[in-house]
């Protein structure tokens, strides 16, 4: 299985550090899973920071995963791309990325979800679980929709959406396939935040 039970999002936000630098530091705590996400930058930026984060998760031997650009994703060979609602339909993203590469897409319904799964999709990501910062998500869900959710659909879910250390273990108690964090990450010490986020992964 592709999935890593922490999936480690960019986010230039809220730290002084370059993405490559915020990787690098995630990578070396022990993650495994990086989702490269970038709403402000160029598309040429976006390319050439994907090909820096590819060799720097290739010597781990990390999964990476570009948000929304699927051309750029297939274009530094990543492991696959992240869609949302409003991005290219899946369909027409497996015709570009190939069937050996992993397709994952944003949802926050059920119909969302199933639609998603019977798409082809690889994974969800469901959320936002608690309200956000890091994007506007729209209304939280809480964590009891998860539960049924996972009774549901057979594809793994990827909790997503303002998961801290105060709430994680709630989320995971629900028994979705991998948390996916931002803010909670690079704030403060990125190293130290991946192993306090792994040893609450680990213990369930």
């Amino acid at each position: 299985m592709f999935l890593d039970g922490l999936c480690f999002i960019t986010n230039r936000k809220n730290n002084n550090l370059t993405c490559e630098e915020m990787v690098k530091r995630a990578l070396n705590a022990g993650v495994r899973w990086i989702q490269y996400r970038e709403k402000e930058k160029t598309r040429r930026e976006i390319y050439n920071i994907s090909v820096r984060l590819r060799k720097i998760t290739q010597a781990f031997n990390a999964v990476f995963i570009v948000n929304d650009h699927t051309d750029i994703a297939y274009a530094v060979n990543a492991d696959g791309v992240h869609l949302g609602q409003e991005d290219l339909p899946l369909i027409e993203a497996r015709k570009i990325i190939g069937d050996k590469k992993i397709i994952g897409i944003s949802t926050h319904t059920f119909k969302e979800a199933l639609d998603a799964e019977n798409g082809g999709a690889d994974y969800i990501g469901f959320g936002p679980i608690f309200h956000t910062t890091t994007k506007e998500a729209g209304i939280p869900k809480g964590t009891e929709i998860l539960q049924e959710l996972k009774s549901k659909i057979k594809i793994p879910v990827v909790a997503i959406g303002g998961i801290t250390l105060e709430n994680i273990q709630s989320v995971i108690k629900t028994g979705v396939d991998a948390v996916a964090v931002s803010s909670a990450i690079i704030s403060g010490d990125i190293e130290n935040n991946v192993k306090a986020f792994y040893e609450y992964i680990t213990a369930n």
